[in-house]
């Protein structure tokens, strides 16, 4: 007699319930993960490109103002000064400038302008404005008709120096106020402070005036420019140290 063996019934391949939810909560875990690393590397660019923008910006103002007070010209732009009929060529205070000088390219038609650099408060922190206007056109009186241009804003601070020199051409070193302003100053600095959520540093600006300074001072050439530079620079270091 044949004995025949029972089939069981197969159980059918696939995922059970538990299997399902497991599998798309451990998904979502991944894509969440995944978009949060992407949003973070967004992030992190957009960061990167607003640091080079605003570096290159600084680096773009700081060469600006550096050509410009490189080129001051002892041209009257006042006939008005403290004393009588005192030819006033430079104003200089710890927040403001005003100085004669040739503009770049073509916004230097017309000729030298007067030009002012200075330091503006405003609700959010300085802002660092630039003005000109031709000289032929200005009016002390009236002063600058144009609206001023914002080089720098959301600024901590700032201050300019002038570095100033005896009578016999010996130099002082740095003061805040430039007193005669029937001449122009030995050299200019600069500083600029950034605030304290804008990680990014002011180059060093300390520019000489190009002007023959020769000619008006009474050690008749006893010191060149570049011996003034050096000596400009050493007095950087000493203050400093």
């Amino acid at each position: 007699m044949r004995t025949t063996k029972r089939k069981l019934p197969r159980r059918n391949a696939g995922f059970t319930l538990v299997e399902l939810v497991l599998a798309v909560a451990l998904m979502s875990v991944l894509l969440a993960l995944a978009y949060g690393g992407l949003r973070a590397a967004a992030r992190a660019t957009d960061s990167g490109q607003e640091r080079l923008e605003e570096s290159g910006m600084v680096r773009m103002t700081h060469q600006f103002i550096r050509r410009q007070l490189n080129q001051l010209q002892p041209l009257p732009f006042d006939l008005g000064g403290e004393l009588q009929n005192e030819h006033v060529v430079f104003t200089g205070s710890p927040d403001r400038v005003q100085f004669v000088a040739p503009m770049p390219g073509y916004l230097g038609q017309g000729g030298p302008q007067v030009q002012t650099l200075e330091f503006a408060e405003g609700p959010r922190g300085f802002s660092l404005l630039f003005n000109h206007e031709l000289l032929l056109a200005y009016d002390p009186t009236v002063g600058m008709l144009n609206e001023p241009i914002v080089l720098l804003e959301d600024l901590q601070g700032g201050q300019f120096e002038f570095l100033v020199r005896d009578e016999a051409g010996e130099l002082l070193g740095w003061t805040g106020n430039w007193e005669v302003e029937s001449e122009l100053p030995v050299a200019v600095r600069l500083d600029v402070m950034f605030s304290e959520d804008q990680p990014i540093l002011w180059p060093l600006l300390a520019t000489g005036v190009k002007v023959d300074e020769l000619a008006t001072t009474a050690t008749g050439g006893a010191q060149g420019y570049s011996d003034i530079i050096r000596s400009m620079i050493s007095g950087e270091r000493g203050s400093r140290q």
